[in-house]
């Protein structure tokens, strides 16, 4: 088999692509490399006592098996060095396909042209050299790869008289050319099913990828400790919301919400109790509201509420409902003495208005509903 089986390829390695890899991935690939070249070396010594049973049989000097088996394991030598020093990360292909694939090419020729009478035994190598490297080199590879093969058999059936045989006259040279074809088939079947495993582990690398892309997505959006959107995101809402608005003509309204002396709650029971008494809002307000609303962590213990398809009245009763909701909730859990309430200011969109000036009318009518009290809800 040629050298060209460094064609192996796991998902894996796929770190540090379009970087410089790291230093876990240049690990990762080495070792790759050297069970590849040990796996050519051994399909080399293999091929070698095919030759040995010709040698046996008297078709071929007894020489040829030894002498293609060593020329092979130079080549595994050669490219074991050069993968040890590091220099095949030097390219984008660091399995330097179409360099080993050309060197088993012009091997497997070569030693049809010195012995010829075993010569289909090589010619069958081609297939498996050509085939391993087809599954990693790109089509200008493979173009090149199989250009320079075509080059080479054309030289050796055209430029040549010699007797390039299939061996058949006697029962050994027989059993080893069932043998030689045996085993070339075998490794394309078994470059078959390692294409179709190959497929099979990329597809399932790119369903995790697709999932951790919308992880973090999902993370980008989110506000850590709530779970709630978070500014950015909330704001981009904002803004395609009115944007709908503005084409349907379908009312909208917002609601600033604060926690009422929320700094209070900090001071007298610690940050990491505030932090609890946050995600527990949240949670119920997400529990609470429609699922085309939009809710999302404005600042500190400011919450920004978007509700589409609502007007002033019925943005307030929502709004009022979720204040009495929040102020009924048991609180004791944290502390015997805790309770929890809102404000809000609720502004409905105007024609023409921008985010901004939606946005301040909102917190205008949040810093009366905190000037009146508290605990209430409050509309521009």
């Amino acid at each position: 088999m040629g050298t060209a089986a460094s064609s192996f390829v796991n998902p894996a390695e796929l770190e540090g692509v379009g970087s410089q890899p790291t230093a876990k991935a240049r690990a990762r690939r080495a070792r790759q490399r050297r069970q590849i070249l040990a796996m050519i070396g051994g399909s080399y010594v293999i091929d070698a006592g095919v030759l040995l049973l010709f040698a046996q049989a008297g078709t071929i000097p007894v020489t040829i098996g030894p002498a293609y088996a060593a020329c092979g394991l130079v080549l595994v030598a050669i490219f074991l060095v050069i993968s040890e020093l590091g220099l095949n990360d030097r390219f984008s292909d660091h399995y330097l396909v179409a360099p080993q694939a050309t060197a088993c090419m012009l091997t497997a020729l070569a030693f049809t042209y010195i012995a010829p009478e075993v010569g289909a035994t090589f010619l069958c190598t081609l297939f498996i050299v050509f085939s391993f490297s087809s599954l990693r080199s790109t089509p200008r590879q493979t173009m090149m790869i199989w250009t320079a093969m075509t080059i080479g058999l054309a030289g050796l059936f055209l430029l040549t008289d010699k007797p390039i045989s299939m061996p058949h006259g006697n029962y050994l040279e027989r059993f080893g050319t069932m043998l030689a074809l045996v085993l070339s088939i075998g490794r394309c079947m078994f470059l078959g099913i390692f294409s179709s495993s190959m497929k099979h582990s990329l597809y399932q690398s790119g369903l995790k990828l697709r999932e951790a892309y919308k992880r973090i997505e999902e993370l980008a959006e989110l506000d850590e400790l709530t779970g709630s959107y978070n500014r950015r995101c909330i704001m981009r809402m904002l803004d395609e919301e009115i944007a709908r608005a503005a084409r349907s003509g379908a009312p909208c309204s917002i609601a600033l919400i604060d926690l009422d002396w929320f700094k209070r709650i900090n001071d007298a029971f610690g940050h990491p109790t505030g932090d609890e008494v946050l995600r527990t809002f949240a949670i119920t307000m997400f529990a609470n509201i429609r699922a085309n609303d939009r809710f999302g962590r404005y600042g500190g213990e400011e919450f920004l509420l978007v509700l589409p398809d609502m007007d002033t009245s019925g943005a307030v009763r929502a709004l009022d409902r979720l204040r009495a909701i929040i102020s009924e909730l048991d609180w004791s859990a944290f502390s015997p003495s805790m309770r929890v309430t809102i404000s809000a200011g609720v502004a409905t969109l105007k024609q023409n208005e921008t985010p901004d000036t939606f946005l301040a009318r909102a917190d205008s009518a949040l810093y009366a509903a905190k000037a009146r009290g508290r605990n209430r809800i409050t509309h521009a």
